[in-house]
């Protein structure tokens, strides 16, 4: 069974999916189209930072961080070895439940125009393509979308 749960991201297992999840951004993209918050910004008031485990095993992160009107999905990340069992999808649910309850208009993220199974997760969950939002700029790698709640 999939837990979800808030869980500091200074957990060990948080931790070590996070820079995981930033050595592969940093292999992907440029530094300027890299956006990942870093461990101590994902502690910020503002932030729900989640963990999905099976068991004791840390096995995916995400991230809510309310903007006042809207959400942005931050820092989704899967361990190789536990893709295709639901982790996303549980997260994305919490993160989503998390903004309806705060009571945020809409959700949106900044995800890499390569991960291909990360526009298919969103598009599964009612996530279609925008324009940049924020304090983003339009950039090459970059796909923006949202779904409004």
């Amino acid at each position: 069974m999939i837990i979800v749960e808030q869980t500091d991201p200074h957990h060990p297992q948080a931790t070590a999916l996070l820079r995981q999840s930033h050595a592969l951004m940093e292999s992907l993209f440029p530094p300027e189209d890299n956006f990942y918050l870093d461990i101590d910004q994902l502690c910020a008031e503002n932030i729900h930072f989640f963990t999905a485990r099976i068991g004791d095993d840390i096995l995916g992160t995400g991230a809510l961080a309310n903007h006042g009107t809207y959400g942005e999905v931050k820092s989704m990340f899967v361990d190789d070895a536990a893709r295709g069992k639901g982790i996303a999808d549980a997260l994305l649910r919490q993160i989503e439940d998390t903004a309806r309850a705060e009571g945020l208009t809409s959700l949106k993220l900044e995800t890499g125009n390569v991960l291909h199974a990360a526009h298919k997760l969103y598009r599964r969950h009612g996530f279609a393509d925008c324009g940049p939002f924020g304090d983003y700029e339009q950039a090459n790698s970059s796909i923006f979308m949202e779904k409004p709640l």
